[in-house]
């Protein structure tokens, strides 16, 4: 099997199109369809099935496409041990992070990198961080720097760079702006706007108020932190944001309850044998990392 056979097959099965996949990988869908056709001639399988103008895989196809990816990561691992020898920092850097930590906290580091090491073709993706969680776990990102799970997964080695103190915020006008010390339980009482339910942070904030015996009533959520502002300050509901966010749009609420608390930091997979380039770059996150021994970790 020829490596752009594979590329264009994996293509097409996460796009669910020819066309698309054409535009992914810039080649016209021809020259995808031909990709394919002798893909299944060396398999001696049909890897697609097209009805009604729906392209979908087929029991061979599904079988082949976890292959496909792996045989390509091989592929893509080898040719990076072999450029390695030389010592080079150069050659491609698959970079995730979230939008949060890719606004407020990596320009500098990026900044840095990209002035000492020019040679490196950097890959800079922008996910949600456990989209990006799941494409350290998968292979397909060598390096995440991202909002890090409560609860990580123990394939992936997760470092601590920067801590968020979060904190119970409203609208100036909210009842609970100026009632002084307010409880866990009367917040619950409100509606919130928080990050979407299978978030990290939406864990942390929800894990608060389950130790405590209670439930929070959702009206609205998004995963940008931004949005999240604009929504608690015009008075959709509490929030909880970080402290670097806070200004006069939002007021802070003096919740009885101790300081919420998530890191920030980055994720490589414990199997995966760096490039020399994702080596720079958590040399470059190490020299940025504060001392974080005066925080307990409460994560």
């Amino acid at each position: 099997m020829d490596t752009q056979s594979l590329q264009a097959f994996i293509a097409v099965a996460d796009t669910a199109s020819f066309s698309l996949a054409g535009e992914r990988l810039h080649l016209t869908q021809p020259a995808i369809s031909k990709r394919i056709a002798a893909l299944e001639a060396q398999t001696d399988a049909k890897l697609f099935d097209r009805i009604n103008r729906r392209v979908s895989l087929t029991e061979a196809g599904r079988l082949l496409l976890p292959q496909a990816r792996r045989i390509l990561q091989l592929v893509e691992e080898s040719r990076r041990q072999l450029h390695d020898l030389s010592g080079q920092v150069a050659g491609s850097l698959t970079l995730a992070t979230s939008h949060h930590v890719g606004l407020h906290r990596l320009p500098p580091v990026l900044k840095a990198y990209t002035r000492r090491y020019p040679g490196v073709d950097l890959d800079l993706r922008f996910l949600d961080s456990e989209q990006a969680y799941q494409g350290v776990v998968s292979g397909a990102i060598e390096l995440a720097v991202v909002t890090l799970a409560p609860r990580p997964n123990p394939q992936v080695e997760s470092v601590p760079v920067w801590t968020d103190h979060l904190r119970f915020v409203a609208a100036p006008e909210h009842p609970l702006a100026g009632a002084g010390r307010v409880s866990l339980g009367e917040l619950a009482s409100h509606p919130a706007v928080l990050p979407g339910p299978l978030t990290f942070t939406r864990d942390i904030v929800v894990d608060a108020f389950s130790q405590a015996g209670l439930a929070i009533s959702v009206a609205l959520s998004t995963n940008y932190l931004e949005t999240l502002k604009m929504m608690a300050g015009i008075g959709l509901g509490w929030s909880v944001l970080p402290e670097s966010m806070i200004d006069a749009e939002v007021t802070v609420l003096a919740v009885d309850h101790p300081p919420l608390v998530r890191r920030l930091g980055y994720l490589v997979h414990r199997e995966r044998t760096l490039s020399n380039a994702g080596r720079a770059m958590l040399a470059q996150l190490e020299a940025a990392r504060p001392d974080l021994a005066e925080t307990p970790d409460q994560t």
